[in-house]
């Protein structure tokens, strides 16, 4: 039997449905138990608990985990960023491949219109410490308390004068009637390694396969696959339309009149692409997902 060289930590609560499709998609399944925290995973060389994002870095810093997956937010609310190896920042939140951000709103209809003119006023957040940074650094005195939850809510019940929350898209946040007034932090997800972990050359090894694979999958996932049959009298005016990693790949067919062109392209460019290629003459144009693009 082998026993595992690595400790793994997989952010549970909002990343963990994510970062668990994340990891299937780099080629390990994760498959998780009604009643632990002590997921399976197909990796032998491998262990992995769940925890929450908020603990994650300190397991990690204690040794108690040798690698794991957490936002730039907690590690800074946690004071540990120079206690753990960031690995690398692995831009995913829970419906999207994009950083969230934590910004200061107000009531819609409130007077205040900059960060200054919540001196003296009460400010609810769960990111108490980051939130007590940026307020000092700015040399504004506010009351900060700790918000167990439904901060959008604490000033809508008049509880708080303003909040500090995390937002994608700011939806949510204008949704309760609020209104963002500045950015406090930009966050993602990192990958981030214990010293000792990092320091062995064997437990180093399996935590840059991780890497590897993950930032692979990520980057897949912007990406598509086109293959096509072109004739060959116009192989240069297809050519001409098609961006690529390197250089798309042209192979003959045994009629020598066209060519298989195939090459990776950006997701968002296919719509527009494919009338083009076909108004040069290709033909049988094939469209697919990627894994991994590494």
């Amino acid at each position: 039997m082998t026993i595992p060289i690595l400790k793994l930590g997989v952010p549970k609560g909002s990343l963990e449905e994510s970062t668990l499709s994340l990891f299937e998609r780099a080629g390990w399944k994760i498959r998780k138990h009604i009643r632990n925290y002590f997921p399976d995973i197909n990796d032998p060389e491998l262990s992995v608990s769940l925890c929450r994002a908020q603990e994650m870095s300190g397991y990690v810093r204690d040794g108690v985990l040798d690698v794991g997956l957490t936002g730039k937010d907690w590690i800074h609310e946690m004071g540990d960023q120079d206690a753990v190896v960031t690995v690398s920042n692995l831009v995913y939140s829970k419906t999207s491949n994009r950083p969230c951000r934590w910004v200061l709103a107000v009531a819609g209809d409130s007077p205040y219109q900059k960060p200054e003119d919540l001196a003296g006023k009460r400010i609810a957040t769960e990111l108490e410490g980051v939130t007590r940074a940026y307020f000092k650094n700015k040399g504004i005195d506010v009351d900060v308390y700790y918000s167990w939850g439904a901060t959008e809510a604490k000033v809508v019940e008049g509880l708080a004068d303003g909040i500090v929350e995390v937002t994608e898209t700011g939806t949510t946040i204008h949704a309760h009637g609020l209104r963002i007034i500045d950015e406090v932090m930009v966050t993602n997800t990192m990958l981030i390694a214990n010293k000792e972990a990092w320091a062995d050359p064997v437990r180093r090894k399996k935590i840059q396969q991780i890497d590897l694979l993950l930032q692979g999958a990520l980057a897949a996932e912007a990406m598509v696959c086109l293959k096509m049959n072109a004739p060959a009298a116009n192989l240069d005016g297809v050519l001409d339309l098609l961006p690529s990693l390197n250089s798309p790949t042209v192979a003959p067919q045994r009629d020598k009149q066209w060519v298989s062109v195939e090459t990776v392209v950006e997701t968002s460019r296919v719509r527009d692409l494919i009338p083009l290629l076909r108004e040069a003459g290709a033909e049988g144009i094939i469209e697919y997902a990627l894994n991994k693009v590494i």
